[in-house]
């Protein structure tokens, strides 16, 4: 674990920069260069914030479900730090997802909520994953925590590609936003603007995790002292 942290912290170092300025460049782009949606006016800028949360909700539970895989196969407990850290940020921006959504769904359906398969399937995913964060938290030993936590997190992933294709399995209700002026897909300025804010809320979610998993591992490792501290021999 000691040997991560340098590594991290470089990470961190790049990425902190790096970031700060892309999302910069990403309000500046989503308020000042790209022009109206023809259908939905100014409230269709939500896109840009809302489908890469989706994205890097969805790698975050990729990273738990691999995390997990791991920890099973090789019992380290590294593994399972990188799952907890990952399952904390894919919550996190699963519930920016839901809550930007409504704010979306208003204007485009008239209704803030509809019981449609995305939502319904992207709810019941936050769901899993809020569960498994609290199954973690009233485990009975790190163990079991890890063994119990894993198994959740691989199949809680299970529902991802079941969200990515519910819109093809069942007719869903999700606006059509790749349309602007009349014209079929998005214009370059919206095009390049959201292939901007996907790579940005990817590096931000690198930088989020490095930051997370750094200070699991120095969790991992306080936790060891206390236990040697408390140990009949120490």
């Amino acid at each position: 674990m000691e040997r991560l942290d340098p590594m991290l912290r470089t990470i961190e170092l790049v990425l902190f920069p790096v970031v700060a300025v892309l999302m910069v460049a990403c309000l500046y782009c989503i308020f000042c260069v790209v022009p109206n949606e023809v259908t939905m006016g100014a409230v269709q800028r939500i896109f840009y914030f809302h489908v890469p949360s989706a994205w890097v909700a969805f790698l975050g539970f990729f990273v738990v479900f691999v995390a997990s895989t791991l920890y099973l196969t090789t019992r380290q407990l590294v593994w399972d730090t990188l799952a907890h850290a990952a399952a904390e940020l894919g919550v996190l921006f699963c519930a920016i997802v839901l809550l930007s959504g409504p704010i979306w769904a208003r204007p485009a359906w008239g209704t803030w909520w509809t019981w449609e398969a995305r939502l319904t399937t992207t709810l019941v995913l936050e769901l899993v994953f809020v569960a498994y964060l609290v199954l973690r938290s009233q485990a009975e030993s790190r163990d079991q925590a890890a063994r119990l936590a894993a198994v959740v997190g691989i199949v809680g992933f299970l529902d991802v590609p079941l969200i990515y294709f519910s819109v093809k399995l069942w007719r869903g209700h999700h606006p059509i936003v790749f349309k602007s002026g009349g014209g079929e897909g998005l214009e370059p300025a919206m095009l390049k603007t959201f292939m901007l804010c996907m790579f940005t809320f990817t590096l931000f979610f690198s930088l989020l995790l490095a930051l997370r998993f750094r200070l699991g591992l120095l969790q991992e490792d306080l936790a060891e002292i206390k236990d040697r501290e408390m140990s009949p021999g120490a």
